[in-house]
């Protein structure tokens, strides 16, 4: 059963406070996913703990994961489109079924990663990437394809970035860090030994650290000043990072065209850039 359909069905047992909430969800889910704890809780005039408590009173382990459960609630109620579905993929599934699993699967984790961050930490970040000196990249494995491809980008902004496939250099350029730095670290479980260690000590070091993980408690947010949070289907055994690596890229390419509004001379530095590899093409 679907959460909008519990909230119905819970709803004249509950407290007039989480009634409040609750009938704020089912009236406008839309307008729920939109908010942050603390927003919510100003258009329901509760207090930002109630929203968390109301969060967990539902089996929840937080305001985030409950966004994540009324999104899930009301892509079902969307029709997809023809022959699209969602599943893991299955040895004895041909060609077509396969085809359609995982257009399915990454269509919901692309979603379902939108929803999970807020608007408020995305802005966060924009400002803390704005306003750095140096912009640390880092991750293994796919993660770390992710964070190249986003160097790439923010190089075309004429940002300062660190980013190198080797570990022992990624430290040592994390022990050059201060204050006016910015560290970003990929890791969907949180849990990449080089990447802990590097953002470890970066954070010694001061820069501001802005983690990009899974939405399950691990090390790596803790360490963080700023999360963001990708929702990958990959419960099962894999083969590969893809729903996680696309939710990564998603995130990442997001963060890219909202830094081209942003940043004034933006279109000046992508126009430069453009200019200089056509003698390339010729």
């Amino acid at each position: 059963m679907s959460i909008l359909k519990i909230l119905g069905a819970q709803l004249d047992s509950m407290t007039p406070a989480d009634r409040q909430i609750a009938q704020f969800i089912i009236d406008d889910p839309e307008r729920m996913l939109a908010l942050s704890s603390a927003a919510l809780a100003q258009e329901t005039g509760r207090s930002q703990s109630s929203v968390v408590k109301f969060s967990q009173k539902l089996g929840y382990a937080g305001y985030q994961q409950l966004k994540l459960a009324v999104n899930k609630a009301k892509a079902l109620e969307l029709q997809p489109p023809h022959g699209v579905i969602h599943g893991s993929i299955e040895g004895s599934d041909n060609y077509t079924i396969i085809q359609q699993k995982l257009i399915g699967s990454k269509l919901l984790s692309l979603r379902e990663t939108a929803a999970a961050n807020t608007e408020e930490a995305i802005d966060s970040v924009l400002d803390a990437l704005v306003g750095a000196h140096k912009i640390l990249l880092t991750g293994i494995g796919a993660s770390s394809l992710v964070a190249k491809d986003f160097s790439y980008k923010l190089l075309k902004l004429g940002r300062m970035v660190l980013l190198d496939s080797d570990s022992h250099i990624q430290i040592s350029n994390a022990s050059a860090l201060d204050a006016s730095d910015v560290v970003m670290a990929l890791s969907q479980s949180g849990r990449s030994t080089e990447t802990l260690r590097i953002t470890e000590l970066a954070k010694q070091r001061g820069a501001t650290i802005i983690t990009v993980t899974g939405l399950k408690p691990n090390p790596l947010r803790d360490l963080a000043d700023i999360c963001l949070f990708t929702v990958g289907d990959e419960e099962r055994v894999r083969s590969s990072a893809i729903t996680s690596r696309d939710a990564q890229l998603m995130l990442m390419d997001m963060l890219f065209i909202l830094l081209l509004r942003r940043q004034a001379d933006a279109h000046d530095y992508i126009y430069r850039s453009e200019v200089a590899v056509t003698v390339l093409k010729t």
